[in-house]
């Protein structure tokens, strides 16, 4: 299956943070669009990993996505390495994106910039001939996205651009939410973590908001780009 955008996090719900409402959006307008999640977040505070994998596959369903695949690399740590690197292209090469978002750049949690940076090189690695990969016995074909975007998690990096995403806030809070496990429960006895508070959880619709603000619009979601971001001509800026 051919996809437009495959959407890669190091955590299932990083990308539910980081960028449901785009994805949302696009498939709205009849994009095709997956997740990856490296990791099935095994050492998260809260929850386990079967109960992320069930919140994973509900919050697939919220957002529409074609397809979602977990890598089951180590929560924690796995690493930038060949190994690690050849799993990510044959999920490149086998969906074929031609836009890939993930991790932000830099971020509180280790695993969020170590899986940007392993996803990013995955996606140049993945369109060198020589470099060979299969699945299920069958060779694959070179492919490498033609962006590579990054997505903001915890600290408030500056975008490189933004998407207005008017419209569609509730359903990435839906898709969010759908991991009760992570997120603020005042009935849970379970530790507190920096993302269970309240206002972590207001702060999804809060920053999104802001972003919004800042371009003439109601909500939105911002991006760091490897590449220039061109348009165009001027008219087709908001």
């Amino acid at each position: 299956m051919k996809l437009d955008i495959l959407a890669f996090g190091a955590h299932p719900d990083d990308v539910e943070l980081g960028c449901s409402a785009t994805i949302a959006k696009e498939i709205s307008l009849g994009k095709k669009v997956g997740i990856v999640d490296l990791t099935r977040g095994e050492l998260g505070t809260r929850g386990s990993a079967e109960i992320r994998d069930q919140e994973a596959a509900n919050a697939a369903k919220i957002l529409g996505v074609s397809v979602r695949e977990n890598l089951k690399f180590a929560d924690g740590f796995f690493t930038n390495d060949k190994e690690h690197q050849l799993e990510v292209i044959k999920m490149i090469r086998k969906y074929q994106p031609e836009i890939v978002l993930c991790n932000a750049v830099d971020d509180r949690h280790i695993d969020h910039p170590k899986g940007s940076k392993l996803v990013s090189d995955a996606c140049f690695l993945s369109g060198l001939l020589k470099i060979e990969t299969t699945i299920e016995g069958v060779n694959q074909e070179k492919w490498r996205p033609k962006q590579v975007y990054h997505y903001i998690q915890w600290k408030n990096i500056e975008p490189d651009f933004v998407i207005d995403v008017s419209g569609y806030m509730d359903k990435k809070i839906d898709a969010v939410l759908a991991y009760s496990s992570q997120f603020y429960d005042p009935k849970s006895a379970e530790p507190e973590t920096p993302i269970t508070s309240e206002n972590f959880t207001d702060s999804i619709n809060y920053r999104a908001r802001d972003l919004g603000r800042l371009i003439g619009v109601d909500f939105a979601e911002g991006f760091t780009s490897e590449r220039y971001v061109a348009a165009e001509n001027l008219s087709k800026f908001i």
